[in-house]
């Protein structure tokens, strides 16, 4: 699915040169579910935002779904990005003046499929995630676990490759946390890759490998021996 080599990132000012990540290599295969984990500060939502093309590194080279991306431009990652990636966010990131259905309709809309092929996978999304009662609902109306649930239906709704989650329980409760967790196993399960950076080790139980940062480096990549097995949602 990816591999990045000796990828680094340099933030520089006038003054200041800071390295974020320092020549971090590793390879993640089609289908895992892999936890990235560290202190704050260590590089982990710099990494994020290189695997899902909203940035480049400084140095260094990444490989997605076969091609080498590192030197893209904005306009090549925009576009690897809609067709590939779904985004799952800590502060859901729903556009509060739509509704449930316009949130996830909306990377459809930018993808230019027709109404009828919109409706058909809004729709499934919707019920994949089970909140289709709520979808003329606007996220100021929905519990935090639901506007996740439709974060989530937003980020599976264009059936992509890889799904990056940043922090998705850390404004959730403890049960609400469990059933997007619950989500994104059985997304896992049905051949998604997904890729979630956490503070939370409860969380990362559900991934199969760990991957741990420290001062932007690698310094662990644990294969677990067993999973957390989903429940029903």
């Amino acid at each position: 699915m990816l591999k990045t080599v000796n990828l680094s990132k340099i933030f520089r000012t006038d003054e200041v040169e800071t390295t974020a990540l320092n020549k971090v290599s590793f390879e993640i295969k089609k289908g895992e579910f892999v936890a990235i984990m560290g202190p704050s500060g260590c590089g982990k939502s710099t990494l994020l935002n290189i695997l899902g093309l909203l940035d480049n590194p400084t140095e260094g080279e990444y490989y997605f779904l076969g091609n080498e991306v590192s030197g893209f431009t904005e306009k090549q990652r925009a576009n690897t990005r809609k067709q590939n990636i779904g985004f799952v966010f800590q502060n859901f990131n729903l556009i509060d003046e739509l509704n449930v259905y316009e949130n996830v309709e909306l990377p459809l809309i930018y993808l230019g499929l027709s109404s009828s092929e919109r409706k058909r996978r809004v729709e499934s999304a919707l019920e994949q995630m089970q909140i289709m009662h709520r979808r003329k609902h606007f996220p100021l109306q929905l519990s935090g676990g639901q506007q996740q649930r439709v974060a989530v239906a937003r980020a599976v709704v264009a059936n992509p490759h890889l799904i990056l989650a940043d922090e998705p329980t850390g404004n959730l409760d403890s049960a609400h946390g469990e059933e997007v967790m619950n989500l994104l196993a059985s997304l896992n399960q049905n051949g998604t890759t997904i890729i979630m950076v956490t503070h939370s080790q409860r969380d990362a139980e559900y991934a199969q490998r760990i991957i741990r940062l420290f001062d932007g480096q690698v310094i662990n990549e644990n294969i677990k021996a067993g999973r957390v097995e989903s429940g029903n949602f």
